[in-house]
């Protein structure tokens, strides 16, 4: 039996972030179909929309059925373009504006780009800070600067800690450092030295066996470093340290980075430093 294929398209007058996110949540709620995925961002003209919209015609006759669109614009005479399109819109502020108003008593701004903008300077530096010791504390390279760490990811090669740093740096403004647990840790069982002074900002990460062998055998394959055996012996080791330290650790296996990271905020008591909060 063939997938159903649709054409999907993501529109914003900004980054098209917050629809791209949106609309891909909603999405993964239905299986059976193929999508073509298309983001279209700075929508800000009306030649711009023009284009646009033939797109979207030519999308349905070939595919046979009216793309979906999922919007954050906010130009009425932009959205009004698209409207006239053959296609079936989800229109995220539309839905939301107007009872807003209404609940508010005022009208909005009807202003661009204000999810992303820099309206708030305090929140755009304190993710540029972030971002900078994040990549300046990438897999210990600068443990000197770990009293300055909001949190500090801890876990064997390839478990996942520095995309997740980056991640809590870049969406939350979190200062994570990560320390990598390597084979010369594990005469004994107990901390590298240098982390002694920080186990109360350690977080830990682990994996299954399988998933951490697939990941060390396309970096280095058929290697002593990437056998399961070895793989299973440093994740054992770390696994009892985790829980004789009291520290603690998630298993990664099958959740998305979003998901470590807001499982990692919400067990560490974290706060996230943007917009405000």
């Amino acid at each position: 039996m063939s997938r159903q294929k649709r054409t999907v398209y993501y529109l914003s007058d900004r980054t098209g972030i917050t629809a791209e996110t949106l609309g891909h949540s909603l999405l993964t709620q239905f299986d059976g179909i193929d999508w073509n995925k298309i983001n279209v961002p700075f929508l800000d003209s009306l030649a711009k929309a023009n284009d646009l919209a033939a797109r979207i015609n030519a999308a349905a006759e070939r595919d046979g059925c009216r793309p979906l669109i999922f919007s954050t614009l906010v130009d009425d005479d932009i959205r009004a373009v698209i409207a006239q399109a053959n296609c079936m819109i989800y229109d995220f502020f539309g839905t939301f504006i107007g009872s807003m108003e209404q609940e508010l008593q005022q009208p909005s701004a009807h202003a661009v780009g204000r999810s992303h903008g820099l309206q708030n300077n305090s929140s755009y530096f304190n993710r540029i800070a972030a971002i900078n010791y994040t990549l300046s504390n990438d897999d210990g390279v600068s443990a000197k600067n770990f009293n300055e760490a909001d949190i500090i990811l801890v876990g064997v090669s390839r478990s996942g800690k520095t995309p997740t740093c980056l991640y809590l740096a870049l969406q939350y403004g979190i200062s994570a450092a990560n320390y990598p647990l390597t084979e010369e840790d594990m005469d004994v069982l107990r901390l590298p030295k240098i982390l002694e002074p920080y186990k109360h900002k350690l977080f830990g990460l682990t994996l299954n066996v399988e998933q951490l062998h697939l990941i060390r055998q396309e970096r280095r394959p058929n290697s002593r470093y990437a056998s399961v055996a070895q793989c299973q012996h440093e994740l054992d080791w770390q696994e009892k340290l985790y829980k004789q330290l009291n520290i603690p650790y998630i298993d990664t296996t099958n959740i998305s980075i979003e998901e470590i990271s807001t499982i990692i905020l919400n067990g560490s008591g974290l706060k996230r430093h943007l917009y405000g909060q």
